[in-house]
């Protein structure tokens, strides 16, 4: 058994090691079934004590329950053998009495005998144990809240405060927590809020904290009229929760928090995303019960919104059938309120009938009285689509015009969708001319078995219409006319061409322009431009203006493809000028032109033909083809430095590519790149994350996962959350390693350092620096990176007065004169000049520094330069020559005048030495400029 129970004592080791997640649970189950296996009780104590805190964190609870059971029991007959501690560093057996009760009550299902008896079991073993009772107090305290019994919870809470803290105590940051929610829901909201931010600012933290404390602080921000904090605290708990079903009551709380902040579309997606997790825990009904009620909360905003309507992506799922009941077809956010309304209160009549009080009944009351509370807090994650401001068709003429614009624009599944209802015209000329698209994009959507079988349709219904030269050419040349590839196809449209000269002018453009749409597929731009012309002469002598149009648009694309921009240009302006284009060309032409603008560095240009593209879009209710035409809006308003613009159009996209069931997350990663841009941090970080969650699922290639976890980084830098932005940045690197762009690899560890550095982790901050140089230098056409890195390495030795800095600088200064690069010559000449400060070389660092500030100045950086001469300027007055550092500081303040921080320092510092060289005069001057 030797083999088996070394497995055993490296899982343990594992699983002690792995943070709790689904692949720390694999871990556990793996290692109490080896223990089963190997028939020795003791290793499986060791094991279940740890399934038992797993189950825990992991809402597992039937599990928690049993295991914990099977543990008491082992240690109450054997406490030798079993002791109720490990030293393991988890909770021990009688911390884990604490869950025991919670999870109980957490369920109707137990009586209120046997929680009751669980806590006075609970408290003769730590009686029994010498153990301190604030465990004890605190489980008590918990069952009277939850039961609704709020005087003896208020009672036990007071009792709990006098009673001193030992080992069974809470921790700081679950004890503010739990006491802060309790002030929350008994009206106290200041003193919740001053228990949270006490938390915050004290840096504590759990399993589940802060996320939870601050979702429990999210309404009394709001009625304190704190909206930035309120924001702040939504936006981090709901990023810290989001990845855990055991979470699902912070989850709650976060949508109903988006509910009443004017946030619905948000508050709908968060629904949406998390209504799984309802099912994940049978046993945690009061979890159900908080976030059903918030869901009904959400949805009622949702429909006050105007969007009752809206299916509710995930609610038809089988495993909610016993919250919401049976249901024909999709739920819509109107139908799903009014069921989760219903689901709360059956829930809180059964807890309410076990407790014996009306404790959830108040509590599914307060939740309905948030109808009369709103808030303005803008978040702008997600966005409503807002309805195409067209009808339907009310009849098949007008299918028929909807499916002729959406083809004519190029929507293929829109008009495939279309298409039924449009078959239904009674002219057959009408019939053939559909059936002519369905033919065409069957073909463009490689389904030519199903076109070759209705191509008899096409031509019986151009004979009906007395097309019968058409029908005879199409009989003849098969699906040749519908777009097929095929050498044979093509032969006979070329025979075709050639003989005919006796054909009706509408067949001979027909043919002409199936041959030049086949060029241009083959790139032989100047032979489609050829047949296109003969096409446009053709049409316009069979007086069909949509087919003619068809053909400018045709021989556009070959213009485009020979690379003519300024030709193409001037075609689409005239094309666009003419008062005979469809919808759909009009859409098509402006779509054209705008990639054409945006090719041409034309970008608001460009974005303003993306959004009419959008508009007329709408109205064609061509829903795909719509979430593309964002999606380039949003792309030419974010390449126009436009970033709030393109939020707005790269939100439309996602929503639109979501309810499409298509993919989002290409979407997703520009919205949230965007959002950075435009200042929105906590927005991003979290859209980010969420991007990168899905990438890990669909194992998408390492190097693509590094950039999103890169940016993710980024933006948690930028939101203040530097220590999870060292995590992003480190996970990025690995991924950048493992796809072998050293280059970037050596970025992210750059960045990295740089935040330990600037908590003073200086040792660490200057080992990474020194692995990410030796990474770089396997890139050494990255040149961008290799003097962003080493220029870095160099800057931590320098400021610990290491002469190894001198080297890297001299290597940056030969990287940036010889790519021109004057303004990293500066910098690094600044950076020279720093470390020169540090070792006392004062001359040499004021000579540096002042040859940084020249290079700066020659490059109309006046700032830098005036950074430059203040560092020199602060160099001579604090080595005894104030009189030398004057001048500098007033070229300093000169620099300074379009930089106000810059120039308040120099003048209040200048002032000062001013003062100590008795030129007291010259002082109150330079101190009135900084009043001024």
């Amino acid at each position: 058994m030797a083999r088996p129970k070394k497995r055993f004592q490296q899982l343990i080791e594992e699983i002690d090691r792995t943070p709790w997640g689904p692949a720390e649970q694999a871990l556990v189950s793996e290692a109490v079934a080896l223990a089963v296996e190997i028939g020795d009780e003791r290793l499986e104590y060791e094991a279940r004590m740890r399934q038992t805190a797993s189950a825990n964190m992991g809402g597992a609870t039937d599990v928690m329950l049993n295991s914990f059971a099977w543990c008491l029991a082992h240690h109450e007959a054997d406490p030798q053998r079993f002791p109720a501690d490990l030293d393991n560093g988890g909770a021990d057996l009688m911390w884990q009495f604490k869950w025991m009760a919670a999870s109980l009550r957490s369920s109707p299902a137990f009586s209120q005998d046997q929680i009751a008896a669980v806590l006075d079991d609970m408290e003769k073993h730590y009686r029994a144990g010498g153990l301190g009772l604030s465990g004890v107090l605190t489980a008590r305290f918990e069952d009277a809240w939850d039961a609704g019994r709020m005087d003896e919870a208020e009672t036990l809470r007071v009792q709990l405060e006098a009673t001193p803290r030992d080992d069974h105590s809470h921790c700081d940051a679950c004890g503010r927590s739990q006491i802060a929610g309790f002030f929350a829901d008994t009206d106290r909201d200041a003193e919740a809020i001053v228990l949270v931010e006490e938390m915050i600012e004290g840096g504590f933290s759990c399993g589940e904290e802060p996320e939870h404390a601050l979702s429990r602080v999210l309404l009394p921000y709001l009625r304190a009229g704190r909206f930035d904090e309120a924001k702040t605290a939504h936006l981090r708990s709901y990023r810290l929760a989001k990845d855990n079903p055991d979470n699902l009551r912070i989850v709650a709380n976060n949508i109903v928090f988006a509910a009443l902040t004017g946030n619905e579309a948000r508050a709908l997606a968060l629904v949406e995303k998390h209504i799984a997790w309802l099912a994940h825990d049978g046993l945690n009904v009061d979890a159900h019960f908080a976030a059903l009620a918030a869901l009904a909360v959400a949805l009622d905003r949702v429909t006050a919104a105007g969007h009752g309507d809206t299916p509710v992506r995930g609610a038809d799922s089988p495993a909610l059938v016993p919250f919401f009941g049976e249901h024909e077809g999709r739920w819509s956010a109107a139908e799903l309120a009014a069921s989760a309304w219903t689901a709360a209160d059956r829930i809180a009549t059964a807890f309410d009938e076990r407790d014996g009080t009306d404790g959830h009944a108040r509590s599914l009351g307060r939740m309905r009285a948030l109808s009369d509370e709103q808030y303005d807090v803008p978040i702008r994650s997600d966005a409503f689509v807002a309805p195409a401001p067209s009808t339907a068709p009310v009849d098949a003429d007008g299918w028929f015009e909807r499916a002729m614009q959406l083809a004519q624009f190029g929507a293929e599944h829109e008009t495939l969708d279309a298409l039924p209802r449009a078959l239904e015209v009674e002219d057959p000329y009408k019939r053939a001319q559909l059936l002519s698209m369905r033919l065409g994009i069957l073909i463009a959507l490689e389904r030519a078995d199903e076109a070759l079988e209705l191509l008899p349709q096409r031509i019986a219904a151009l004979r009906a219409a007395g097309r019968d030269e058409q029908a005879d050419l199409e009989e003849r040349l098969g699906l040749a006319t519908f777009g097929i590839d095929t050498p044979e196809a093509t032969a006979d449209l070329e025979d075709a061409i050639a003989d005919a000269a006796s054909l009706p002018a509408w067949s001979r453009g027909d043919l002409a322009l199936s041959r030049a749409a086949l060029h241009l597929q083959a790139g032989e731009a100047d032979a489609a431009l050829d047949l296109a012309e003969l096409a446009a002469r053709s049409f316009a002598e069979a007086e069909d203006t949509r087919l003619a149009n068809t053909t400018t648009l045709v021989a556009i694309s070959a213009v485009l493809r020979k690379g003519d921009m300024e030709a193409a240009t001037a075609l689409l302006d005239r094309f666009l000028s003419q008062d005979d284009l469809s919808t759909g060309h009009r859409a098509q032409a402006l779509q054209t032109r705008a990639r054409v603008r945006g090719g041409g560095n034309s970008y608001a240009e460009g974005a303003a033909d993306a959004d009419e593209v959008c508009r007329l879009l709408a109205e064609l209710g061509a829903t795909r083809a719509l979430g593309d035409a964002h999606l380039l809006a949003g792309a030419l308003w974010e390449d126009a430095d436009e970033p709030e613009k393109a939020v707005s159009r790269y939100r439309l996209a996602a929503r639109l590519a979501g309810e499409s069931e298509g993919d989002s997350t290409g979407v997703d990663f520009r919205l949230a790149r965007v959002m950075l841009r435009a200042g929105d941090a906590e927005e991003a970080a979290e859209l980010f994350g969420d991007v990168l969650q899905r990438e890990e699922e669909a194992e998408v290639a390492a190097g693509s996962r590094a950039m999103t976890a890169s940016m993710l980084a980024r933006s948690l830098s930028a939101a203040g959350e530097f220590g999870q932005a060292v995590g992003a940045h480190s996970y990025a690197s690995e991924l950048f390693g493992q796809a072998e762009e050293h280059a970037d690899q050596a970025m992210s560890m750059t960045e990295q350092a740089k935040i330990l550095a600037r908590f003073d982790e200086h040792d660490d901050a200057i080992e990474l620096l020194e692995s990410a140089a030796e990474t770089v230098r396997r890139a050494p056409e990255a040149v961008g990176a290799l003097s962003e890195v080493l220029h870095s390495l160099g800057q931590a030795y320098g400021g610990r007065g290491d002469e190894r800095a001198f080297a890297l600088f001299d290597e940056v200064a030969a990287l940036a004169q010889q790519h021109e690069a004057e303004w990293l010559l500066a910098d690094v000449t600044d950076s020279r000049g720093r470390a020169l400060a540090e070792l006392g070389r004062i001359d040499e660092a004021v000579a540096a520094a002042l040859t940084a500030a020249d290079g700066f100045a020659a490059l109309g950086d006046l700032g830098s330069a005036g950074g430059s001469e203040l560092f020199a300027a602060r160099v001579l007055a604090g080595n005894d020559r104030a009189a030398d550092a004057v001048p500098l500081y007033r070229s300093a303040i000169d620099h300074a005048a379009d930089h106000p921080p810059l120039l308040q320092v120099a003048a209040l510092e200048l002032g000062n030495v001013l003062e100590s060289l008795g030129r007291h005069g010259e002082a109150a001057e330079v101190r009135a400029l900084v009043q001024s």
